[in-house]
Protein backbone atom coordinates (compact mmCIF):
# COMPACT_ATOMS: atom_id res chain seq x y z
CA UNK A 1 0.00 0.00 0.00
CA UNK A 2 2.83 2.41 0.66
CA UNK A 3 3.94 2.14 -2.64
CA UNK A 4 1.04 3.71 -3.68
CA UNK A 5 1.48 7.13 -1.55
CA UNK A 6 3.57 9.80 -1.76
CA UNK A 7 7.30 9.52 -0.13
CA UNK A 8 6.99 9.74 3.17
CA UNK A 9 3.14 9.86 4.02
CA UNK A 10 2.50 8.32 7.67
CA UNK A 11 -0.65 6.89 7.54
CA UNK A 12 -3.05 8.18 10.29
CA UNK A 13 -6.49 6.25 9.71
CA UNK A 14 -7.03 3.75 7.09
CA UNK A 15 -10.49 2.35 6.57
CA UNK A 16 -12.72 -0.09 3.48
CA UNK A 17 -15.77 1.89 2.08
CA UNK A 18 -17.54 1.10 -1.00
CA UNK A 19 -18.96 3.58 -3.50
CA UNK A 20 -22.38 4.19 -3.68
CA UNK A 21 -24.61 4.81 -6.87
CA UNK A 22 -23.10 5.14 -10.22
CA UNK A 23 -21.01 3.12 -12.90
CA UNK A 24 -18.56 1.73 -9.30
CA UNK A 25 -21.73 0.70 -7.37
CA UNK A 26 -20.34 -1.88 -4.99
CA UNK A 27 -16.91 -1.20 -5.88
CA UNK A 28 -14.41 -1.38 -2.68
CA UNK A 29 -11.99 0.57 -1.72
CA UNK A 30 -9.27 1.62 1.23
CA UNK A 31 -9.20 5.29 2.37
CA UNK A 32 -6.06 6.04 3.91
CA UNK A 33 -6.06 9.42 5.63
CA UNK A 34 -1.82 10.48 5.83
CA UNK A 35 -0.26 13.64 7.21
CA UNK A 36 -0.52 15.31 3.60
CA UNK A 37 -4.09 13.80 1.66
CA UNK A 38 -6.84 11.71 2.22
CA UNK A 39 -5.77 8.56 -0.64
CA UNK A 40 -8.76 6.66 -2.30
CA UNK A 41 -6.98 3.40 -3.12
CA UNK A 42 -9.34 0.86 -5.62
CA UNK A 43 -8.96 -2.83 -4.45
CA UNK A 44 -11.08 -3.71 -7.36
CA UNK A 45 -14.72 -5.95 -7.29
CA UNK A 46 -13.02 -8.77 -6.37
CA UNK A 47 -11.45 -7.94 -2.95
CA UNK A 48 -11.56 -5.24 -0.54
CA UNK A 49 -7.76 -5.84 1.08
CA UNK A 50 -5.29 -5.54 -1.47
CA UNK A 51 -4.89 -2.03 -3.11
CA UNK A 52 -3.97 -2.10 -6.87
CA UNK A 53 -3.92 1.59 -7.76
CA UNK A 54 -4.86 5.24 -6.65
CA UNK A 55 -8.56 6.47 -7.01
CA UNK A 56 -8.35 9.29 -6.04
CA UNK A 57 -6.30 12.04 -3.84
CA UNK A 58 -7.61 15.11 -1.89
CA UNK A 59 -6.10 17.33 0.20
CA UNK A 60 -5.53 16.48 4.08
CA UNK A 61 -7.66 19.64 4.72
CA UNK A 62 -10.80 17.78 3.00
CA UNK A 63 -13.57 16.87 5.33
CA UNK A 64 -14.97 13.13 4.96
CA UNK A 65 -17.69 13.89 7.05
CA UNK A 66 -20.62 14.39 8.34
CA UNK A 67 -21.35 10.64 8.10
CA UNK A 68 -25.10 10.08 7.79
CA UNK A 69 -25.94 7.07 10.38
CA UNK A 70 -29.61 6.86 9.01
CA UNK A 71 -29.68 3.56 7.46
CA UNK A 72 -25.97 2.20 6.73
CA UNK A 73 -22.90 4.82 7.32
CA UNK A 74 -22.71 6.86 4.30
CA UNK A 75 -20.34 9.72 3.86
CA UNK A 76 -19.42 11.95 0.65
CA UNK A 77 -15.56 12.67 -0.79
CA UNK A 78 -15.68 14.63 -3.88
CA UNK A 79 -18.91 14.38 -5.02
CA UNK A 80 -19.47 10.49 -4.52
CA UNK A 81 -21.53 8.71 -1.57
CA UNK A 82 -19.33 5.39 0.09
CA UNK A 83 -20.72 3.38 2.27
CA UNK A 84 -18.73 2.00 6.00
CA UNK A 85 -19.02 -0.34 8.27
CA UNK A 86 -20.06 1.45 11.85
CA UNK A 87 -16.72 0.43 13.29
CA UNK A 88 -15.46 2.84 11.44
CA UNK A 89 -17.26 5.91 11.71
CA UNK A 90 -15.03 6.96 14.78
CA UNK A 91 -12.18 7.45 12.37
CA UNK A 92 -13.70 9.61 9.68
CA UNK A 93 -14.59 11.75 12.43
CA UNK A 94 -11.63 11.49 13.96
CA UNK A 95 -9.96 12.32 11.11
CA UNK A 96 -12.00 15.27 10.42
CA UNK A 97 -11.83 16.85 14.00
CA UNK A 98 -8.13 17.30 13.37
CA UNK A 99 -8.78 19.72 10.64
CA UNK A 100 -11.69 21.54 12.79
CA UNK A 101 -10.88 24.75 13.88
CA UNK A 102 -13.39 24.05 17.23
CA UNK A 103 -12.12 20.24 17.61
CA UNK A 104 -9.32 21.54 19.77
CA UNK A 105 -9.45 24.32 22.94
CA UNK A 106 -7.05 27.08 22.41
CA UNK A 107 -3.25 26.23 23.11
CA UNK A 108 -3.47 28.22 27.41
CA UNK A 109 0.76 28.59 26.48
CA UNK A 110 1.00 29.67 22.90
CA UNK A 111 4.51 31.37 23.38
CA UNK A 112 6.61 28.43 24.71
Amino acid sequence: MRALLQPGEEISYLFPASMVGGPYSSAHFLVAVTDSSITVLDTGLGGRTRPNAVWRRYPRHTKLGPVDLTVIPEFQLGGRVYEVDEEYVAEINAADAEWSADAMPPDPLPHL
